[in-house]
């Protein structure tokens, strides 16, 4: 539910969200009041009439916030910084129920770049879920997906869901675990 931590909203205007943590798409109308109970990654997390929803960077403007801008790249760029840039979108994609990014969880197993021709490059990501059942896991493949497609000279993104091996706490890193007390 919503801690004493969180902040009060009232939605500005129409907005499509996003339910936590069965996935389904719904619009919150305009006027209706909730409470920001997690803000990482450019994305929201609102605790509206006791369910969690879960609003896009994009449409922060809706709960009075600044929208989130897309990463860029300088002009020379190095595929080392396209790496870098990869790795640090990965770091904004977050388990709305979790408050640690994929990447510190371990649910990434590879970020894999690969020329595609006229200054354009193909990623493959291979990731799992903390749990074979997680409602999220297509939620969480999208927002991956479309995070790494904002990189400057990404053509196309391919996200490989695998439970093989799968997921354990020994996987997360030491900020993870301190975050989430198993440390």
């Amino acid at each position: 539910m919503y801690h004493q931590t969180s902040q009060p909203c009232r939605f500005e205007r129409d907005c499509e969200v996003v339910m936590i943590p069965v996935g389904d798409v719904v619009t919150i109308p305009a006027g209706t009041v909730g409470y920001i109970t997690q803000s990482l990654g450019g994305s929201f997390t609102v605790f509206v009439d006791g369910n969690l929803f879960r609003v896009a960077g994009i449409d922060a403007d809706a709960i009075g916030k600044e929208p989130v801008q897309p990463p860029s790249l300088p002009e020379d760029a190095s595929e080392e910084d396209v790496e870098k840039l990869l790795w640090n979108q990965l770091k904004t994609c977050y388990d709305p129920e979790i408050p640690v990014n994929i990447v510190d969880l371990g649910l990434i197993y590879e970020c894999e770049m690969v020329d595609a021709g006229k200054d354009q490059r193909e990623v493959f990501v291979k990731m799992t879920l903390t749990a074979p059942g997680c409602g999220m896991g297509d939620i969480l493949v999208d927002d991956v997906r479309s995070k790494l497609e904002l990189v400057p000279t990404v053509k196309r993104v391919v996200v490989d869901l695998t439970f093989d091996p799968p997921w354990n706490h020994s996987m997360m890193s030491d900020v993870a675990r301190l975050e989430t007390g198993m440390l």
